[in-house]
């Protein structure tokens, strides 16, 4: 009997994670109390109401947020506005492989900064700024996408006296922040410095990915100058989307679905730290508190890319890339593991079979 395929690749929310029966109310609301609005083009910060819940939520005037298509559209266009060809930009290794394909768009020279468990290593970040100043270092600081790593209270504060020292921008991306499962949360970025700090969020891993609803917020003029990018590039986003998004948060449903996330999330993280202790007990893997996310470094000898064929040939398994996350080589004993989409007892079994297929390559 053949073994069902697990997938250890992407990091999409779990179908019963959707609050569809909240979500299906709040889309009947909005066309009917918005309809002629949200069906039609609007301002590229996107539809008022939920721009104003946006800023009531952050803390902000509502000429500090702008609405997009996602946080990578988002990034998209910070990156029109903040880079020329051969432009210096930060980034965490490992960091977002997305990000990476869209910096190289943008024919950025893109500097790695080594990550550690308790974020970035602040020491090879001054070297390097001491060579060079960048446009913007692209950071996420809570749960990082891929490594699952946290910034410690004293790096975050330093990283922003840094970024005020040399005159750079901290692009915050904070998807999963809101998705802590234990410990004390630490303040953002944009928090200790808003200043200095365009901070980034998604409802994609907090309602779902389907409506394409995130936001930045930041300093008022840098929010103008990419908004007008953003009209240049589509009008307006998802008017539609927004105001569903918007009924949606506006009737308060959200504290009880990111609480419902977290007790749904939880258990599957704990169960993959569980599976690795007894499994591959001589790997190094990171333990965070929340997010989607963990990161393992494979054992000396054994490099993703000739795992990951054995691993789908002989396991059934399918495991991403380490490479993929690492802009200027390195992560060849780097692996991803997303927890979020699979039940404690397919991870259990998946890191299983993660340890069958190192044996196998031994």
């Amino acid at each position: 009997m053949s073994r069902e395929l697990l997938n250890f690749t992407r990091g999409v929310p779990a179908a019963e994670s959707f609050p569809i029966a909240e979500f299906s109310r709040a889309a009947q609301k909005a066309v009917k109390e918005y309809g002629t609005t949200i069906l039609q083009y609007g301002k590229s910060f996107g539809f008022a109401p939920l721009v104003a819940w946006i800023a009531d939520w952050m803390g902000v005037e509502t000429d500090h947020v702008l609405t997009g298509n996602g946080s990578l559209n988002l990034i998209e266009f910070l990156g029109y506005h903040f880079i020329e060809p051969g432009d210096t930009v930060f980034v965490e290794v490992p960091t977002y492989d997305r990000t990476i394909t869209l910096l190289h768009r943008h024919q950025a020279n893109i500097v790695g900064i080594p990550l550690k468990a308790d974020g970035a290593d602040l020491d090879a970040l001054e070297r390097e700024l001491a060579k060079n100043t960048p446009k913007f270092f692209y950071t996420i600081p809570d749960f990082q996408n891929p490594s699952g790593a946290t910034y410690s209270l004293e790096k975050r504060q330093r990283l922003v006296e840094l970024a005020e020292t040399y005159g750079f921008w901290l692009l915050e991306d904070a998807p999963y922040r809101p998705l802590r499962y234990r410990g004390e949360a630490q303040p953002s970025l944009f928090e200790l410095n808003p200043n200095r700090v365009l901070h980034m969020l998604s409802f994609s891993k907090l309602i779902g990915p389907g409506p394409r609803v995130g936001f930045v917020v930041g300093n008022a003029d840098v929010i103008r100058a990419v908004a007008k990018i953003a009209e240049d590039t589509y009008i307006a986003p998802s008017l539609l989307s927004q105001g569903i998004v918007f009924e949606y948060l506006n009737a308060g449903h959200l504290p009880a679905q990111i609480e419902k996330l977290k007790a749904l999330y939880a258990p599957r993280l704990d169960a993959t730290l569980a599976a690795l202790d007894k499994h591959l007990p001589d790997a190094q893997y990171t333990r965070p508190d929340g997010g989607f996310f963990l990161s393992v470094t494979l054992p000396e000898g054994i490099t993703t890319e000739a795992l990951r064929p054995v691993a789908r040939e002989q396991f059934a398994l399918n495991l991403a890339s380490g490479q993929a996350f690492f802009p200027n080589g390195g992560g060849e004993r780097f692996l991803r593991l997303p927890y979020c989409a699979m039940t404690p007892d397919q991870l259990d079994d998946g890191v299983a079979r993660l340890a069958e297929a190192v044996v196998a390559l031994r």
